[in-house]
């Protein structure tokens, strides 16, 4: 299933507009722009026309868009020796304390069991529930996995993009 698009500023013609509760439902006409619940307030939503939410919606729209255009990310990353995950009693749930995760692939699972353990992070053990669960914490964002040799999990490795096989 792939990942549906951002939505972006659009016209009248463009969306379809639902009430539901507190949210306007903004669902755009091309199906590969992601629908969204825009809540809104019940009492305010109640008086207000089509017209009126989309002029909401897109200046929600741009300022999402010029703060995404300013906006640098720095990864942070857990110093050696502290904490890299934490567990989350609200969402009952391991979470990563930064952005890097430092860990080891404890190897193959034999049957497929999802309740084996496949990482450790912080000398713990995590199941592939565990794990996936944990970067769930990150929904929407994107991801690059880098592989390193065990004994330098704590150093930045060189990154060549390229073709597997092709010369250096």
């Amino acid at each position: 299933m792939p990942i549906p698009r951002r939505p972006h500023v659009a016209s009248p013609d463009e969306v379809h507009i639902t009430r539901e509760g507190d949210a306007a439902i903004i669902q755009y006409a091309d199906p590969n722009v992601a629908t969204t619940n825009f809540i809104v307030g019940k009492k305010k939503l109640d008086k207000m026309t089509d017209a009126q939410i989309l002029r909401m919606w897109n200046k929600h729209i741009r300022i999402r868009d010029e703060y995404m255009a300013e906006y640098e990310h720095v990864c942070v990353e857990i110093p050696l020796g502290r904490p890299q995950v934490e567990y989350e009693e609200r969402s009952d749930q391991w979470v990563p304390r930064g952005d890097v995760i430092r860990g080891r692939i404890l190897g193959a699972m034999g049957d497929g069991n999802l309740d084996e353990q496949l990482v450790t992070i912080d000398n713990r053990d995590f199941t592939i529930r565990e794990f996936v669960r944990m970067l769930s914490a990150f929904g929407g964002w994107g991801m690059r996995i880098a592989f390193v040799p065990d004994d330098e999990m704590h150093e930045e490795p060189e990154i060549v993009v390229k073709e597997p096989g092709d010369g250096k």
